[in-house]
């Protein structure tokens, strides 16, 4: 991934806000039919390990698991606030007509090696976690205990754990710092306006 210094995202602290507020990655392999992709929501704790670790679950019936199965080098994609900006959003733009279009995001590329975990209880553990936080905004939060008797023991026959022990975190943040106050500024509100108040307070905080 191209970099330029004034869009490198090196703090851990930045570089776990974004996967962890954005959780569905894109998990890249290859194997012998070539590059491929699954998209997966991932629990990431990034106090374990040198650089943290992922965790999930696939379908059984996916044979990503099986082609990663004695451990594989991965890369997992995790995108972050992300928009369309126009040039007219930028005051400048006005006086010396010297902006144009462009799309502002945040990025972070986690590396690491895959390992699977084809057993009931690591599976159930990473369903309990998964549901707790993705549940945790409900008014009455979904547990695993809500289902009919059996119903979940019999699905967590179709699922397959996977881990990730990461070795690297690679992040980007594009968001206008190469221009002048004002017009970050100016973008920033236009997205406000607009609906896409994630990717105008990522502008802010970079600013």
């Amino acid at each position: 991934m191209y970099i330029p210094d004034h869009f490198a995202v090196t703090r851990p602290e930045d570089l776990a806000r974004i996967v962890q507020g954005h959780p569905l990655g894109m998990l890249v392999t290859h194997g012998e039919g070539g590059l491929d992709a699954d998209h997966i929501p991932f629990e990431f704790d990034p106090g374990e390990g040198p650089h943290g670790v992922l965790r999930a679950h696939v379908a059984r019936a996916n044979p990503v698991w099986r082609r990663c199965a004695g451990g594989m080098p991965v890369m997992v994609v995790f995108r972050g606030a992300e928009a369309y900006i126009s040039p007219s959003w930028y005051p400048s733009k006005h006086e010396a007509h010297r902006q144009v279009p462009t799309w502002n995001y945040e990025v972070v590329h986690a590396h690491g090696t895959l390992t699977v975990h084809d057993d009931e209880r690591f599976v159930r553990r990473i369903v309990a976690r998964l549901t707790k936080r993705h549940e945790a905004g409900e008014p009455v939060p979904w547990k695993m205990g809500d289902a009919a008797p059996g119903f979940v023991d019999e699905l967590l026959q179709h699922i397959v754990g996977i881990e990730i022990a990461v070795t690297s975190l690679v992040g980007k943040a594009k968001l206008s710092q190469n221009k002048a106050p004002r017009d970050r500024a100016g973008a920033a509100d236009a997205l406000q306006a607009r609906g896409h108040g994630a990717a105008a307070d990522a502008m802010r905080d970079a600013g």
